[in-house]
């Protein structure tokens, strides 16, 4: 490419790869989140990048008492190691509180103080206030608005996405009437505060990233690649999650899981069959990991387990 004169330049380099993992503590790791542990961690492998741990403890109300502490233990006895010190972005208030400023600055954000009944059946909020500040003695939420326009991206793995965020969505939350910020911005601040290149997660969040890259157009922030890959269903077809008190995955047997996950991954099982300790399979996943095997779709079933012990060691 030329610039205004004349001369070729290079084009710039690709930016290292960095990727992570965000888990909430409210509750303890179960087979899902190990499975999207072990995306984002060969993702990143496969690319010599960095995988980053952050804990996204933003919700205290929810949270389970010692559950970040066990997720970071269980994941290290997973052979998962952060490349960099875990953020708590529970710590973080005064990073989100100067994003929504800019965003009120801008007229983006602007303070609610309707409730979700107030705005109707489906809850969406879009443009004008039910409840206005004069009328009420209502806390507010800080909103912000959104276009009326489809916003298309794509996935890596999910394919072409479009969300029309006024009609879907709305003018959403980025700070609760409780003083809390919301996952949205939250999660904007701090992929860029952390250099994230590509964010790997569950599909189950595949709603949200239209509302993230939307945020990250008004603060002026790049966004990263998505890769979004199916979440698990148990037995009964739900999905596996904290909500449903899924049966955390064993610390202290790792194995039996680990070989699982990394089969419905699209490792495959002869190659792990010989391996006898954490890091031998990770060893063995690395060496084997392909994009192309990554399984399609926004779901699967978990992986059958061909005896009964196993299956109790793992669920």
């Amino acid at each position: 490419m030329a610039n205004s004169s004349g001369v070729v330049q290079a084009p710039a380099p690709p930016r290292p790869y960095r990727g992570g993992f965000a888990p909430s503590p409210t509750g303890d790791l179960h087979f899902g989140s190990l499975f999207a542990a072990l995306g984002s961690w060969l993702r990143a492998r496969s690319r010599e990048g960095r995988w980053i741990v952050r804990m996204e403890d933003l919700d205290p109300p929810r949270e389970v008492p010692g559950a970040a502490g066990r997720i970071l233990a269980t994941l290290e006895a997973f052979g998962l190691h952060s490349d960099e010190p875990v953020i708590f972005q529970g710590s973080r208030a005064p990073q989100y509180a100067a994003a929504l400023e800019r965003l009120a600055a801008s007229g983006a954000a602007f303070e609610c103080r309707c409730s979700r009944r107030d705005l109707g059946t489906d809850g969406i909020h879009r443009g004008a206030c039910v409840i206005h500040r004069g009328h009420t003695s209502r806390p507010a939420a800080w909103r912000v608005r959104v276009p009326d326009q489809a916003l298309e991206f794509s996935d890596a793995l999910q394919g072409p996405q479009s969300q029309d965020l006024r009609e879907e969505v709305g003018d959403f939350v980025v700070k609760r009437v409780d003083g809390l910020f919301a996952y949205q911005l939250a999660v904007v601040v701090d992929d860029d505060a952390q250099g994230i290149t590509e964010v790997v997660r569950g599909a189950d969040l595949l709603d949200s990233t239209a509302r993230q890259i939307w945020l990250q157009r008004l603060l002026g922030l790049p966004t990263p690649d998505y890769l979004h890959l199916p979440v698990v269903l148990d037995v009964s077809g739900r999905r596996l999650g904290k909500q449903l008190a899924s049966t955390p995955v064993r610390a202290d047997e790792p194995l039996p899981a680990l070989k699982l996950a990394l089969e419905a991954l699209g490792i495959p099982a002869p190659a792990l069959r010989g391996a006898g300790s954490v890091d031998a399979c990770l060893q063995v996943a690395t060496s084997e990991y392909s994009d192309a095997r990554l399984p399609r779709g926004a779901a699967i079933p978990l992986p059958a387990v061909a005896d009964a012990d196993c299956a109790v060691r793992l669920q």
